[in-house]
């Protein structure tokens, strides 16, 4: 046998160790990288951290200002302190504003999901967290005697940034608030020409119109240059100057519904030809002059026909009012 042929060269059996070796070294270092893997994993670090990837919740939105505003009209005419007023009542009686003020509560916009949201009232001279004064009289003109220089034509506020499509508010004033001193109550229940002798409540809706010849009362009564509307709660029992809680039988707020609104187009307005649409202006047939919420007072019926109030119980009565329509601004 000739070996010294194959002298000078590795034999074929020598190369498997150093590859298997090779292979060995590459499982341990690929073994090692899966391990650091499964354990940086499993003690929660790396980019998996689901702490570390929960986005910061959104800032909230801000609230969004919101006015409701006021108008006043006899039918499509404007109407003010300096103008005469077209025909009113029955008899069309040419007529002048001697007031126009009323409280309204419980505001608030829909939304278009049906939802009823409040609105945040801005506190100022007109407004308290609950109530806003809206006064369409400046004082001046046929004003002069009955009303004051200060004016404010809307319900100011915030709501949550929304789609509002639709209205409602109360005219009238919440008895929480309403059976109070006015000498020593805040804005805006503090004025005096909007107190009511009920139990130191107030006036609702003061709103007067002075009708040429004035209105003729039967004898002995002196016939009156104005004819009144006066809404606030009647039958009224308790102090409260003696902090009795007051109750009365008939409270004469006024729900008011616009379900097509928009604020920032459309506004409010008080129409004095429907409110008068019934009446005379020019006689009254007993009680106070014109309609104070008596329930037997003669002129009271056609009033609060217009309000869709019950006279008898002071409650609503249905849908359809007419003192306030909504239109474009």
């Amino acid at each position: 046998m000739n070996v010294s042929s194959d002298s000078g060269r590795t034999p074929a059996v020598s190369a498997r160790p150093a590859n298997l070796q090779r292979r060995s070294r590459r499982l341990r270092a690929g073994s090692g990288a899966l391990l650091a893997t499964l354990f940086v994993a499993a003690c929660g670090g790396g980019s998996d951290d689901p702490v570390a990837q929960t986005p910061e919740p959104p800032p909230a939105a801000a609230p969004q200002t919101v006015a409701i505003e006021f108008a006043a009209k006899a039918g499509n005419v404007a109407v003010d302190c300096n103008t005469p007023l077209g025909g009113l009542g029955t008899a069309g009686t040419p007529a002048t504003l001697s007031d126009l003020r009323f409280y309204v509560s419980e505001a608030v916009l829909v939304t278009d999901q049906n939802a009823e949201v409040p609105i945040t009232l801005t506190a100022s001279d007109w407004q308290n967290d609950q109530v806003t004064l809206i006064d369409l009289e400046d004082g001046t003109g046929f004003c002069a005697t009955a009303g004051t220089p200060g004016t404010n034509d809307a319900i100011r506020g915030t709501v949550p940034t929304g789609n509002y499509t639709s209205l409602k508010f109360t005219l009238g004033v919440p008895s929480s608030h309403n059976h109070t001193d006015y000498a020593v109550a805040t804005s805006p229940m503090d004025i005096q020409a909007m107190a009511w002798s009920w139990q130191a409540g107030r006036k609702f809706a003061k709103i007067e119109v002075n009708p040429e010849g004035g209105v003729a009362r039967p004898s002995p009564a002196a016939a009156s240059t104005t004819f009144y509307v006066h809404l606030g709660a009647t039958g009224c029992t308790g102090n409260p100057a003696t902090g009795e809680t007051v109750a009365c039988t008939n409270p004469n707020r006024m729900p008011f519904h616009a379900p097509a609104f928009d604020p920032a187009r459309q506004r409010v307005v008080v129409d004095l030809a429907a409110l008068f649409a019934g009446a005379n202006l020019t006689t009254d047939g007993g009680g106070a002059p014109g309609c104070m919420s008596g329930t037997a007072d003669p002129e009271c019926p056609a009033v609060f026909d217009a309000l869709k109030l019950d006279l008898a119980t002071g409650l609503p009565a249905g849908s359809g009012q007419t003192l306030f329509k909504v239109e474009s601004k």
